[in-house]
Formats: C-alpha cells, structure tokens, sequence
C-alpha cells in the first residue's frame, strides 16, 4: 500500500505521514456565534487541532464567517442534504468540508459543489457510518465494513468524477469490531487520509474504552491520520480522551506517570503523589517517564529505569533521577519530584 495523500485543512496536514491530528465537534447552537466561538476556544485550548462546526441552516452559514475569523484552529463545516448551505460555509471560510455527495441533490448538485470546493482548495470529507449505507448495498452486504468501504468509495469516486482529489474518509460503526474491520479494509483499497473514531461510542466511561479500543488498534497498524473520540455531552474531554490515545501508544510526547496498584507493603501515598505529579506536568510535552512506587519490592528498579522516580520507604522515599546518584527524601515527595522533572526538563 503506498502512502497516504495529504491534504490541508488550513494549516493542519492530514495525511502524507503528518502527526495524527486531534478533531472535535461543538455542541452549542451554531447561530449563538459567542457561545459557539467560546466552545471552539475551549476545545482548542483542550487539544484539538481542528474543530467542526454543523450547518443545518442559512443563519448557521451566515454565522460562519464570524466563527472563522474568532478561531485560531481552521473549522470544518458539517452539512447534509443541501448543497447550497455547503457552498455558503466554504464561501465563508470553512476549511473542511464534511458532507456526503450523495444526499445533497443529484450529479448537479455534487459538479457545482466540486466547483466550489475546488476554487476555493477546500479538502472534503466523506464520512460513511453503518446506518446510513445505501439500500442498495445494505440488501447486497448487510450491515459490514464491505458494504461502508464500497458507500465511501461510490461517493468519493463521485467527487472524483468532477475533479476533486482532496477526499478524507470516514467509516465508523458503534461497534468496535465493525469499525476496525470497515478501516481496515478501506486502507487496503484505497490512499486517501482516513479520519477515525467510534460513532455514538456513548457516554463517557463506556465511550473512552470502546475509543481507545477501536483507535488504538487502528493507530497501531499504521492506519489513521486524523482523530475523534465522540463522547455524548461536553465535548473538551473528547480532546482530552484523543490526546490520550496518541499518548499511549508514543504518538504524543508527554510526561508519563506510572505508579504501582499498591498493597499492603505501601510506605507512601502512591496516588496522592502520583496526582499531583500528573497536574503539575500537564503542560510538559517532552517525551519522559516518571516512576511513583510505593516499597523496596519493585519501586527502586522501576524508578531507576524512568527519568525520574521514587521508591517509598519508612518516614520517605528514595529520589532516582536519570545520571545522578539516588537521594534520600523526607516531606514534600511530590514536590521533590516535581523539581526533578523541572529540571530535567528545562521548565525552571
């Protein structure tokens, strides 16, 4: 399989072998342009790289031009059956386009919003989810990643058709197998970037698992170029959850905590300790370790392999930091380790 291709949506590459993108979708009424300006800097003060924005009115695509110019992330304007509307958020700024060319009115329809889309260099995403495959393939393939992938083709392949070749794919299921198989499958078929996700994933306990899941298994495969995780309510901790993911798996730099399950051999509050090293580095990202654990069983081994760590001990801790000699401390454990790290770190 050749690389992906790449688009911009604005200044954010996807695709091409750029990072993983961080995506996430307002809530607000899209028409309230103080309320919706002030979702989209939340989100992108949360992580995320771009935001989209639906448009289900004309007064939503006037309010676009407004939204553009209060965002410093590029917007993505989401519509679905009207091809007009989708030509008056690109006119207005959008960035991205997600919209299916085959609800939105006939071949006409699409060869004027190929026009549109093309003049003023605005990539689309086709997204495709299980329960809107077309009837036709739905009686040939029921409800599978066969009958996604071939929706999402047909309706890029339209696009194509009228000269537009800056296409993101979407396929996502609710189901956390279907959506693996269906990105799988398309990234065998096909080279275009695919934005990736679990639809209707839930609410958020159940939503992040079935997320970190789906995601994950995709990101380690090499597939995916751009990231939701869609948690039903506040969308912020969707950013949170993507940001997450990409960490985990060594996509992001960042401060990671481990900390021991703790038992009865504990001399330390591990998690106290291991919280307050976690808020205190949120704002780091370079890539380093840091090792809160609780007793001489595993604590100094486990220490002495991260850039910095503790073993507890009885009325302390032992200090292990990455080429100098361990330190034994008494107090403020947290806050010892946190001058480590700063120090390690250049955050002085």
């Amino acid at each position: 399989m050749s690389a992906r291709r790449g688009v911009l949506v604005g200044k954010v590459p996807i695709g091409g072998g750029a990072p993983i993108a961080v995506q996430s979708m307002t809530n607000t009424d899209t028409r309230d342009i103080e309320a919706t300006s002030a979702q989209i800097r939340r989100l992108a003060d949360a992580g995320c790289d771009i935001v989209r924005v639906s448009v289900y009115d004309a007064d939503c695509a006037k309010a676009f031009r407004a939204l553009v110019d209060a965002s410093g992330v590029p917007l993505v304007a989401d519509v679905h059956f009207d091809r007009r509307l989708a030509i008056a958020a690109v006119e207005a700024g959008a960035a991205k386009l997600r919209v299916n060319p085959g609800n939105i009115g006939g071949e006409g329809a699409v060869r004027e919003l190929a026009d549109c889309v093309k003049a003023h260099r605005v990539p689309v995403r086709v997204g495709v989810n299980s329960g809107s495959i077309e009837k036709g393939l739905l009686a040939r393939y029921g409800v599978s990643a066969e009958a996604m992938v071939r929706s999402a083709l047909g309706h890029a392949a339209l696009l194509e058709k009228y000269g537009v070749g800056d296409i993101v794919l979407s396929l996502k299921a609710s189901d956390v197998r279907l959506t693996v198989e269906a990105n799988r499958l398309a990234s065998e078929r096909c080279d275009y970037p695919l934005h990736i996700g679990v639809t209707e994933a839930g609410l958020p306990e159940m939503g992040r698992v079935k997320s970190a899941i789906a995601v994950g298994t995709l990101l380690l495969d090499g597939i995916g170029d751009t990231v939701r995780v869609s948690l039903t309510g506040d969308p912020e901790p969707e950013a949170a959850a993507a940001l997450d993911i990409l960490r985990a798996i060594g996509l992001r730099d960042f401060v990671d905590v481990i900390s021991c399950p703790t038992c009865g051999r504990a001399n330390i509050d591990v998690k106290a300790i291991a919280e307050r090293v976690r808020e205190g580095t949120r704002h780091i990202d370079k890539a380093m370790r840091v090792a809160v654990m609780g007793c001489a069983v595993n604590g100094p081994g486990e220490a002495r392999e991260a850039d910095v760590g503790v073993a507890g001990g009885k009325g302390g801790g032992v200090i292990f930091a990455r080429g100098a000699k361990p330190v034994v401390a008494r107090g403020d454990l947290a806050l010892a380790l946190l001058r480590e790290i700063g120090e390690m770190a250049g955050d002085g």
